[in-house]
């Protein structure tokens, strides 16, 4: 781990030289690398370049938690997530999300100048359970109401997806560690955590934004998101960590009482957005298909929230801990979670 001290090569004599941390030059740097619950896709204030630009929708935003996270000794953060990537494209390899190439990839750049401390990861939603395309399903299902639940169908299918999904994340963590070990990074030299999804949605919303002015979905379909859909995800998420080596942050209940709409006439508890829609973005033929891509994900005070988990967790040995709410209102790292 980053903030420890580690012995490396011996000296002329036999005595063991301390290890000064990861090797190369540059500053001590926590990475971040996934899917839009890393980018900041919610958070708003993304960087041009990911904002659409050149085609460009990573939305990587500047409210995003890894600006936030706090690490002993680290300096500099940089993201490399982007909003709908898939682990292949975390991976090393040819997969691309919105024209960008392998975070991996990305990563042995980034360790040209920078001394990695920390990485954080959460990928695996846009892999075969394709969560963003469930909870459409679910909006359409509220639509039609004639129609059956969107969760009839997933009860049978959920965990397969997720079984699926399981070795794609396990092989993109590894990719993430071969270029880590190419540089000459051993484990102790650095801190992998890979992380779940926080719920956006739960079932306790008012009726009157069971609609197009917040959360458009049955409540019977918002039980199965917020329990055994989400629980489902985390327990595949866990083990890829498991079988991958990496350490464990389960968000699962981390948005607990401040989900998309819970908060009804006041958001200002909300830590996810509600359905949203920019306008403007319709105008705008390149922008129109993204006008709703910032819907049910977390917003600046969520990343906050999850940096003060993850910080938490930083400090710690431990090897798997879930976020969860304590009587201050912040989300704090339960050991073994």
């Amino acid at each position: 781990m980053g903030s420890f001290v580690f012995f490396g090569s011996e000296s002329k004599n036999g005595t063991p030289q301390p290890r000064q941390g990861p090797p190369g030059r540059g500053p001590l740097t926590v990475v971040a690398m996934g899917d839009s619950t890393v980018s900041g896709e919610g958070a708003g204030a993304y960087t041009p370049d990911t904002d659409g630009r050149n085609g460009d929708w990573c939305h990587r935003s500047a409210n995003a938690f890894v600006q936030k996270v706090r690490v002993p000794g680290v300096s500099a953060r940089v993201n490399l997530a982007c909003s709908g990537a898939p682990s292949g494209q975390v991976a090393l390899g040819d997969g691309k999300q919105w024209g960008e190439r392998s975070q991996a990839a990305q990563l042995a750049d980034v360790i040209k100048d920078h001394r990695v401390s920390a990485v954080v990861i959460a990928v695996g939603a846009n892999d075969d359970p394709q969560f963003s395309a469930q909870v459409t399903a679910c909006f359409r299902a509220w639509l039609d109401q004639g129609a059956p639940a969107c969760n009839a169908a997933l009860r049978s299918t959920w965990q397969s997806k997720v079984d699926a999904m399981v070795p794609k994340v396990v092989n993109a963590v590894g990719d993430v560690k071969k270029v880590l070990a190419q540089a000459g990074y051993v484990p102790a030299d650095y801190q992998l955590v890979l992380q779940s999804y926080a719920t956006p949605v739960g079932p306790g919303i008012p009726a009157d934004l069971q609609s197009l002015n917040g959360c458009p979905f049955r409540t019977d379909d918002l039980k199965w998101i917020s329990t055994t859909g989400i629980a489902t995800l985390s327990a595949g998420i866990r083990q890829a960590a498991v079988q991958s080596g990496a350490r464990f942050l389960d968000l699962a209940r981390a948005g607990e009482q401040h989900e998309a709409c819970s908060g009804g006439a006041d958001q200002a508890a909300e830590w996810f957005t509600r359905l949203t829609l920019h306008l403007t973005d319709l105008t705008q033929v390149d922008r129109a298909q993204h006008a709703v891509q910032e819907s049910f994900h977390p917003n600046a005070a969520g990343h906050a929230a999850i940096a003060g988990c993850l910080s938490e967790f930083f400090a710690t040995r431990d090897g798997s801990a879930s976020c969860r709410g304590g009587q201050d209102g912040n989300l704090h790292a339960i050991p073994g979670g």
